[in-house]
């Protein structure tokens, strides 16, 4: 049994580990950390919890979080999160990241993109893109994880058998992302109001959305070529719930058997991703609450359409962050998850 903290409990995410963690049979929360004033219950701030989990949170400060865990999860946001990572990191305790602070190892890029001064470089050369199904081994091995962001987890496992193989040209990728309106957070901004929300679907941050760098560096990575990738994310009226249409040339033409063959070959011992080898597409229903990325393959006059689905908030986040710690801590890598 393993002692976990999680530092910014009143994160959506942060209720989606509570959930994940009271069903697993290793880990024992001890430590809830929230940047809000007072010492609330964890059931006054998420009322599903009442009678089931009542621990109270603890006000957030450097200097008072306890060093006597084996685990934390840290969902600030970027920026904020690493500025506490390091302290735990010195004394031992493995940290899995929620925020972006570690996902880039340029830190000139997270930089660029975030528009502020990275204080913790020597986080940046440690730290393990925490995308099970591609870095498996290097996050057996490391202390912190960078956990991946919800889009790009979603396009990644859509796009990396064909990038690995050499089947895609990586420099005109395009991917059009819908998402529930819970990936934008719990905090309190006009746009993801309810009268702004409801009966509307939208674009945002078109062409300059912060996934879309940390998206071409794995795939540049893995696909050892220079990736160029437009994306354009939109929000639909549902909580939860991602679905990635993915666009990509082919060097060579091949059919659909063939391509469903390499994917089915590329994840048959993942235990989370699923092929849709019928002619049903994915569907966000089929997987939220869940930790499962489906993905349909189709060639279209010479492109792959690939089409993946995630829960933003479980396989797009905690879901996969309790993936990170099982495999960081040698536990069976469904333990907590399989429900």
């Amino acid at each position: 049994m393993i002692k976990v903290g999680i530092i910014g409990a009143t994160a959506y995410t942060s209720l989606e580990l509570i959930k994940i963690l009271l069903r697993h049979s290793e880990a024992d929360i001890v430590y809830l950390g929230t940047r809000r004033e007072g010492s609330n219950k964890i059931s006054d701030i998420f009322p599903i919890l009442t009678n089931t989990f009542d621990m109270s949170c603890s006000r957030l400060t450097q200097k008072d979080i306890p060093k006597d865990m084996d685990m934390v999860f840290v969902t600030l946001p970027p920026a904020i999160s690493m500025q506490y990572v390091p302290g735990f990191l010195d004394v031992g305790v493995k940290v899995v990241d929620l925020s972006a602070d570690y996902r880039f190892q340029e830190r000139s890029t997270y930089e660029k993109w975030y528009e502020v001064k990275h204080t913790d470089p020597s986080g940046l050369d440690v730290a393990i893109y925490g995308l099970p199904e591609i870095f498996r081994e290097n996050i057996k091995k490391t202390i912190l994880v960078a956990n991946p962001g919800c889009y790009p987890t979603s396009a990644i496992i859509g796009l990396a058998p064909l990038v690995l193989k050499d089947y895609v040209y990586t420099d005109d990728i395009i991917i059009d992302a819908k998402s529930g309106i819970s990936g934008r957070g719990r905090e309190h901004k006009e746009e993801t109001h309810y009268c702004e929300c409801n009966e509307n679907v939208e674009a945002y941050n078109v062409g300059e959305h912060r996934h879309t760098p940390e998206i071409e560096n794995i795939i540049s990575l893995i696909g050892k070529s220079e990736a160029s990738v437009c994306f354009t994310p939109h929000l639909v009226p549902m909580n939860r719930g991602i679905l990635c249409s993915i666009y990509v040339k082919m060097k060579k033409r091949i059919s659909d058997e063939e391509i469903i063959a390499i994917f089915n070959g590329f994840y048959s011992k993942e235990p989370f991703v699923r092929i849709k080898t019928d002619r049903k597409l994915p569907k966000t229903k089929d997987v939220v609450d869940t930790n499962f990325c489906e993905i349909a393959i189709r060639v279209v006059d010479g492109r792959v359409i690939i089409l993946s689905s995630i829960d933003n908030l479980i396989k797009g986040a905690s879901g996969q962050a309790v993936q990170n710690m099982n495999i960081m801590c040698g536990f069976k890598e469904t333990l907590g998850l399989s429900s």
